[in-house]
């Protein structure tokens, strides 16, 4: 079945609505969700994550107005293959970590900048550990509502709406990872506006789950060494902890026991 949100613009708070991709799959859901920023009568949009290289997705972005600014969350082409077709159709200045990705001249993003842009004051995390570059974003109006210490806070792949994230098993960590969780456990009961999956209500409570789960998992992991030997294998530890997960998902989660086996290697 075709999920009821494709190529429809949701709004889920006062300054973000979600537009998502059809591009479904094992590591994105249902698929990639394309953040729309704008700030109360602004004329601009800021646009987190254009998505993947899919004609139809950047097509209805491009139709939504003026796009001023991209920024993107992470490396993956899930989320930045769309880049080079936006700025096409929108000229819009992409900026992000990596050099890679830079698109006019914004220059690469900080932990802890603040970017004003679309009636909005947009500050930007670093919370590496799913990857080393990604980014979360917390969006605050510009009049004067930071003070409340309440706006969302866009997650990315760091905490996704539904499931558990997976540790890039090319420059992802797990102890980058974990203290990543910890500094958006510290922001407080935000909103969760994350790269796949559906928006929560709660940031510190969902990352006291995240963190929750990894611990239990890591004692898992811990327990199938002591029965299978220190040389076992990522895929024999999975086959041995992951028997509550499809097994279709095993690829994915033999990415994070990798993570996990460095992690208490270490």
């Amino acid at each position: 079945m075709t999920h009821p949100a494709y190529g429809i613009l949701r709004p889920v708070t006062d300054t973000a609505s979600v537009l998502l991709c059809n591009n479904p799959g094992i590591m994105t859901l249902d698929g990639t969700n394309t953040w729309v920023l704008r700030g109360p009568g602004s004329a601009e949009m800021v646009i987190v994550d254009p998505g993947p290289d899919d004609d139809e997705h950047i097509d209805r972005l491009a139709a939504l107005g003026t796009i001023s600014l991209v920024l993107i969350s992470h490396k993956h082409e899930d989320h930045t293959g769309g880049i080079d077709k936006i700025v096409d159709r929108t000229g819009a200045v992409v900026r992000s970590v990596g050099s890679g990705f830079l698109r006019g001249l914004g220059g690469p993003l900080s932990d802890g900048e603040v970017i004003d842009a679309a009636g909005l004051r947009i500050t930007v995390m670093a919370t590496p550990g799913h990857t080393a570059d990604s980014l979360s974003f917390l969006v605050d109006d510009a009049r004067g509502k930071r003070s409340t210490g309440r706006g969302p806070v866009l997650t990315a792949d760091t905490v996704l709406g539904r499931g558990t994230t997976v540790i890039d098993d090319e420059d992802g960590s797990l102890t980058q990872y974990l203290d990543s969780l910890r500094r958006l456990q510290g922001l407080g009961p935000r909103v969760v506006l994350p790269g796949h999956g559906p928006d929560l209500e709660d940031l510190e409570a969902v990352t006291t789950l995240y963190l929750s789960h990894r611990e239990e998992r890591l004692d898992q992991v811990r327990q199938a060494l002591r029965e299978l030997g220190e040389d076992a294998t990522a895929r024999q530890v999975v086959e041995h902890v992951y028997t509550d997960v499809d097994q279709k998902l095993w690829d994915a989660a033999e990415k994070s026991v990798r993570a996990q086996m460095d992690y208490l290697r270490t």
